[in-house]
């Protein structure tokens, strides 16, 4: 077992380690226990007495649950390789993932449909989509993403009927996203941002019970249009890039949102 000689700085691995098990709310002890390691070696690992193999950081990382991108960070803060490759969304190693999504994207038109990354920025979208988001990306910077368009984007209080509902609910999507995580800055950043954004929205429900279902409405040139979200994920992969991946289908809520696609 290798030693830290300085116990001020208890450097990258131990930061990282420490910072994944508190984002998930985990104490040393149980997450020795899921790991079957020792509380005093995770101890020292943690306080940067003792740095790990690379075998130890996969047993952790895997006790911990953590998305792939988390365990390769785990990895990388060791000074090991990463353990899971991060192909290119165009490449030919996921051409098979790649031509899935398509199909499905594909199978769902005239309605839209949005392939985001694990942070939400918008990859692809169909027509019905492009349509949807072209009034919120007139004068917006930097790439688009989902959430941070909503809560910041001037016009979107115009443009989303029902905007402080969906700012409530998107906070909690993402609330359980960056718990599943691990510790995620842009995560906690999409958050803080939609925070603010429902502090200026306040919604208060109607009465205390609860809708099974959120629809999205929309103003449109054509009239309102509220939409019902599905989304999907690949979890047969071993690729940080497509498991990272989230397509989002939107259906209509309603028979006139369906006849305006007719």
């Amino acid at each position: 077992m290798a030693t830290r000689p300085c116990l001020h700085d208890p450097g990258p691995f131990a930061t990282a380690l420490k910072a994944a098990r508190a984002s998930r709310r985990v104490s040393q002890l149980a997450l020795s226990l899921d790991a079957g390691v020792s509380a005093r070696h995770l101890s020292f690992l943690e306080s940067g007495r003792a740095m790990p193999s690379r075998e130890m950081v996969l047993t952790l990382a895997e006790a911990l649950a953590l998305p792939l991108a988390q365990r390769n960070h785990l990895l990388n803060a060791a000074g090991f390789a990463s353990a899971y490759p991060a192909s290119p969304l165009s490449s030919e190693a996921i051409a098979p993932f790649r031509q899935i999504l398509q199909t499905m994207m594909a199978n769902h038109a005239p309605f839209p449909a949005l392939l985001c990354d694990r942070h939400w920025n918008v990859l692809e979208a169909s027509p019905a989509a492009a349509a949807m988001l072209a009034p919120l990306l007139e004068g917006w910077h930097g790439p688009p993403n989902v959430f941070r368009l909503t809560a910041c984007h001037p016009k979107a209080a115009q443009l989303i009927a029902n905007l402080p509902q969906l700012l409530h609910e998107s906070l909690e999507r993402l609330a359980l996203e960056h718990s599943l995580a691990g510790d995620d800055p842009v995560l906690a950043d999409l958050i803080a941002v939609t925070r603010a954004a429902a502090a200026r929205h306040p919604w208060r429900p109607a009465s205390r019970t609860r809708s099974p279902v959120l629809p999205v409405s929309y103003h449109t040139p054509g009239g309102l249009m509220s939409f019902l979200s599905v989304v999907a994920q690949c979890g047969t992969s071993e690729d940080v890039t497509v498991r990272d991946l989230r397509l989002e289908l939107l259906f209509p809520a309603d028979e006139a949102t369906r006849a305006a696609f007719g």
